[in-house]
């Protein structure tokens, strides 16, 4: 959805000039078959074709009029998910897991940071960050945190991980969520 709705737009007139093409043909057909079909079956046939004409004239209107939006609504939604998601997780193993809803790999990756951070290998700031991204994947995955990991994320959460749960909330659908996160790791490969 790179074109925020150039390409949208084209394939949607090609789509309509389509459906105008075939509904304009379905009628000329039936007037050349007329002698065919007896009086009943071409007079439900002409109305059934005539109704669908009534029905792409009607949503022709609500697309001139304003009152139907093609990519406005959903662009708007996938730029807010995908800044947040840019934001709030830096770290493509972990939206990877998220993506993918592994909330076990998540766990066994919080361990080995637990682990590194007493070793020595991995840095406080950078264990931080991590484990705050790892503990939001896994609520909004639906996994139960500790009492001692809630107090954990509520303290060291930033705004941008606030951001994303309210995004991420604001959709209703944590599917749409897994579904950019999904291509966020997609797009971070090529």
């Amino acid at each position: 959805m790179a074109s925020r709705g150039t390409m949208e737009t084209s394939k949607l007139k090609q789509n309509l000039e389509e459906q105008l093409d075939r509904l304009m043909q379905q009628l000329q057909d039936l007037e050349e078959c007329r002698d065919e079909l007896d009086a009943s079956e071409y007079e439900e046939t002409k109305k059934e074709t005539l109704e669908q004409l009534s029905e792409f004239n009607d949503s022709l209107k609500k697309i001139i009029s304003g009152n139907m939006t093609l990519v406005d609504e959903l662009g708007g939604m996938q730029l807010a998910i995908q800044a947040a998601i840019s934001q709030a997780f830096k770290t493509p193993e972990v939206i990877r897991m998220f993506a993918k809803k592994q909330p076990g790999q998540l766990r066994t990756r919080l361990a080995e940071m637990d682990r590194d951070l007493i070793v020595g290998k991995l840095g406080r700031d950078l264990y931080t960050q991590q484990k705050v991204e790892i503990l939001t994947a896994l609520r909004k995955l639906g996994e139960k945190l500790t009492p001692s990991d809630e107090t954990f994320l509520s303290t060291n959460a930033g705004t941008a991980l606030s951001q994303f749960e309210k995004v991420s909330t604001d959709l209703g659908s944590g599917d749409k969520v897994f579904a950019l996160a999904s291509f966020e790791v997609e797009k971070s490969k090529q």
